[in-house]
């Protein structure tokens, strides 16, 4: 082959349009890159939880308002304390710290102390976040881990609600300090259900005049702050939905009444979706990025043991609502979730022991 052919076979695939050495441009991995940070999430995140502050304020008054600085106070400076103890860059510009204290504050009843309030967002930050690394190294959600702390160490202050300032627990005459879920299963144990009863105080859980927890009572307000996360492509509808539909199929198929198609049969799992923090945990904890897992499969697994553990929590427990326990018994086992759901690499071949 003479040097002119040579040269004419070099340059045949620049000829026929193909890229050249100049055109490549090697990076280390990641290679997939998204303009959104974790900055922009979290702000988003905030305002999707606006609506829920808004009906809080609207339902117990300034006090809710108040904890809820407190609480957001409490976390940022223990994040950045606790980054200064530890010789790391302040991590507080992310916002992450000012979603958990939300959360948590959104997890306390409006007549906690202040200064117990503080204590959750120490722990759930100084111990479930800043302890194993910062944000993306926890494994379990800290707004939930420092609901937990508060109801081991103040059992009863934690569970100590009362009427909002319209005067309505939960439109059931005759409660003053149970939660609608506290309330439900005192009327099923003593056999004092009645569904007309409990099908008038829908629409004061839907709104949110009812007894419970800062963030938690107005589905409606977190039915907007839902969707929200949804147009943004925050969160995918997977957890959720699949979530609540787990709650409301189990807590109709064993409703307690004996049949399936009478009135109370159908308005016990719309109470039970409805009432507690159900749809506070499933659109903004159970899809938390850090404690929930990415896989497909995955998600659906994690979404049916949500809600399955949340059904037995609150129909056999002691304690009437599960949501949080839920949640955090399923970050436990993400890791275990993502092993046996993780999509098959192309061209891996199974090692034989």
């Amino acid at each position: 082959m003479t040097n002119e052919q040579s040269n004419q076979k070099t340059d045949a695939p620049a000829a026929a349009g193909q890229l050249d050495s100049t055109s490549l441009h090697l990076t280390s991995s990641p290679h997939l890159r998204h303009p959104e940070t974790v900055t922009h999430i979290m702000v988003w995140v905030a305002v999707a939880l606006l609506p829920a502050c808004i009906a809080s304020v609207v339902f117990f008054g300034m006090k809710a308002l108040f904890l809820t600085a407190v609480s957001v106070i409490a976390a940022v400076v223990t994040e950045w304390a606790v980054g200064l103890l530890m010789k790391r860059r302040t991590s507080i510009g992310d916002f992450s710290a000012v979603v958990t204290g939300i959360l948590v504050a959104f997890n306390v009843p409006p007549d906690l102390p202040w200064w117990m309030v503080v204590i959750g967002s120490v722990f759930a930050i100084g111990v479930a976040k800043m302890a194993f690394g910062g944000l993306g190294a926890n494994f379990i959600n800290p707004a939930l881990a420092g609901r937990a702390f508060l109801m081991a160490n103040f059992p009863s202050a934690m569970t100590h609600f009362t009427p909002t300032v319209f005067g309505s627990l939960s439109g059931i005459d005759g409660m003053s300090s149970a939660t609608p879920l506290g309330e439900f299963r005192t009327a099923m144990a003593n056999g004092s259900f009645q569904a007309l009863d409990f099908q008038d105080a829908l629409t004061n859980l839907f709104t949110g005049n009812v007894g419970g927890c800062i963030g938690e009572t107005s589905a409606l307000a977190l039915l907007l702050g839902g969707v929200l996360l949804l147009y943004k492509r925050i969160i995918s509808l997977r957890i959720p939905l699949i979530y609540i539909g787990v709650v409301f199929l189990l807590s109709w198929l064993f409703n307690g009444t004996g049949t399936l198609f009478t009135s109370g049969a159908i308005i016990i799992p719309f109470y039970q979706i409805l009432a507690g923090g159900l749809f506070l945990g499933a659109f903004f904890m159970a899809t938390d990025m850090v404690t929930s897992p990415i896989t497909p499969k995955g998600k659906i697994v994690f979404a049916v043991g949500c809600g399955v553990l949340t059904f037995v929590i609150r129909k056999f427990g002691g304690y009437p609502e599960g949501v949080s326990y839920s949640i955090l018994l399923m970050n436990l086992f993400v890791p275990l979730i993502e092993q046996y759901t993780r999509p098959k690499i192309y061209g891996e071949v199974r090692r034989r022991d």
